[in-house]
């Protein structure tokens, strides 16, 4: 399904980091690569993380959290105000990733991972992963990823952010 809308009746787990937050980033990153708007709520306004890592994401909707905040925090606000379609996402070749980044309009970057242990870490990653359960080359690829912010590390648990859209974010004219 592409073009759609998605309402979600419980607050996404990003709140308490970890397993739960890994889930979520992963479920609104897919939701992203089928084009599909997403109306949700945190399960708390405050997020033990870097939120602009998340603003290519569909943003929270404006209403009330469960732990009694309003889903308007600045964060949240912000989110909302930098949030659009094809900010960052990834395309796959053979044996290779291209990845466009304009989540900072002052510093887009495009990146090619073609290293072994770079393009298997980031690949093994697209699913929510346990730190402990990858091995130290994949942990030391995943900590260069990171730091390139194309990955989400959170109390333990990892997962790749960039979409992979199935709708170009451009007309074909514009390229």
């Amino acid at each position: 399904m592409t073009g759609g809308q998605v309402v979600v009746d419980e607050p996404l787990p990003l709140g308490t980091g970890g397993r739960g937050a890994a889930d979520a980033v992963r479920f609104l990153r897919d939701c992203q690569s089928r084009a599909l708007t997403v109306d949700w709520v945190p399960d708390r306004d405050a997020l033990p993380f870097d939120t602009g890592l998340l603003h290519h994401l569909p943003p929270p909707a404006h209403r009330p959290t469960p732990t009694g905040g309003s889903g308007g925090s600045d964060e949240a606000a912000a989110w909302r105000s930098r949030y659009a379609y094809g900010l960052f996402y990834h395309r796959r070749g053979p044996d290779f990733v291209t990845v466009m980044d304009r989540r900072d309009p002052s510093a887009s970057a495009r990146f090619t991972i073609d290293h072994p242990a770079l393009l298997g870490a980031f690949l093994a990653v697209q699913e929510p992963t346990a730190l402990d359960e990858l091995d130290t080359t994949r942990r030391e690829a995943v900590s260069l990823l990171a730091d390139e912010r194309l990955v989400l590390v959170t109390r333990g648990w990892v997962v790749a952010l960039p979409p992979r859209l199935s709708r170009w974010p451009v007309p074909c004219t514009s390229v």
